[in-house]
């Protein structure tokens, strides 16, 4: 699902609510440029493709009104991914591990194989209770999902360079140099994007299809404000201040307080599930840091809450290195997944 490396390859971002498009140099990534458009309710639903015409046509637009590069690296991010880690003989021929890797997806996916879009990585030999083991790392994606996808893409005049999972670019964004350590990382925005990575490699994914934007959503509808002015509330009233010490309408100031403390708790309720499963599973090691990034990283006090929650404490994850302008008012933890499509190197 990875393109190798060549030209230059913008990095794409597509997730409910907006779009986010980042050309970069290097492997941390440095950005050259970047650009962000907001896409209405419906054309993107959880993560997948819902309205691909209004999806080809923003897709033009931002191209052709950034004139960005046409060549593409795509991210997804959706519950039509199923990641798993395999424990097979040990195997060092290429064809015969691709072979037991499809022997053993047809018992571990909970898709029929011909419906599915196979890659898999090696992780090397590993010491297991039945002996030595090559242990693998699987991804699968339905087809059909990503077929839709990339008719989208081309028919918006774009090149397809690959297709990547957003959670993987994540930890390619915001992984430091030298950091071998167990990291949670949460990318918050159109959908929710859980990573637990050792160093770089992804040993637990989860998405879900829930985030900033159907807390947006949320609070337009309760009150009847666009989108727009309901993420600026947001914002605006966040988790830390008083509401009294808040300038604005106090019943808009209540509702989006409402609804930014019931979507904190369902947030942390998602990651502690998801948490409480990695714990269980065999080798799994305790967490050294955990990272938040994505729109919800503009909600003051969120990150917070979210570690109040969980025990944990959040650092806020984006971008650093960006040429002069080329971010041009955009906020950085908008632009993680997009920036990290960029980066070809593969969690391993």
């Amino acid at each position: 699902m990875l393109a190798k490396a060549g030209k230059t390859v913008v990095g794409l971002d597509i997730e409910p609510g907006y779009l986010a498009a980042v050309e970069a140099r290097g492997s941390l990534p440095a950005v050259e440029r970047a650009a962000v458009a907001t896409l209405p309710p419906g054309v993107v639903r959880e993560g997948e493709v819902g309205d691909g015409e209004a999806l080809s046509s923003a897709l033009r637009e931002l191209f052709a009104t950034h004139r960005l590069p046409r060549r593409v690296r795509l991210g997804v991010a959706n519950q039509q991914i199923v990641m798993r880690t395999l424990d097979l003989p040990p195997l060092s021929d290429p064809k015969d591990l691709a072979s037991a890797v499809r022997f053993q997806a047809q018992e571990q996916l909970p898709m029929p194989i011909e419906q599915a879009v196979l890659e898999h990585r090696s992780l090397g030999p590993v010491e297991t209770a039945e002996g030595l083991r090559t242990r693998v790392l699987l991804v699968a994606a339905r087809r059909e999902m990503i077929e839709a996808l990339l008719d989208v893409v081309r028919r918006a005049g774009l090149r397809p360079e690959g297709i990547d999972v957003s959670a993987f670019a994540m930890i390619r964004a915001l992984h430091r140099p030298g950091d071998e350590g167990t990291t949670l990382y949460v990318s918050v925005g159109g959908v929710t994007n859980i990573a637990i990575a050792v160093g770089t490699r992804c040993a637990f994914t989860r998405v879900v299809p829930y985030g900033s934007e159907a807390l947006a959503a949320e609070l337009a509808e309760r009150r009847g404000l666009t989108l727009a002015h309901a993420h600026g509330w947001l914002e605006h009233t966040g988790l830390r201040a008083q509401l009294e010490e808040l300038d604005g309408d106090p019943a808009i100031l209540a509702e989006a307080r409402a609804v930014l403390v019931d979507g904190a708790r369902r947030l942390a309720d998602e990651l502690r599930n998801s948490l409480d499963f990695h714990r269980m599973q065999d080798g799994s090691s305790a967490l050294d840091r955990a990272v938040l990034t994505g729109p919800a990283v503009a909600i003051p006090g969120f990150a917070e809450r979210l570690g109040e929650a969980l025990g944990l404490e959040f650092e806020p994850g984006a971008i650093v290195e960006a040429r002069p302008g080329a971010l041009d008012g955009l906020e950085r933890h908008r632009l993680t997944v997009a920036a990290g499509l960029t980066v070809t190197e593969v969690p391993a």
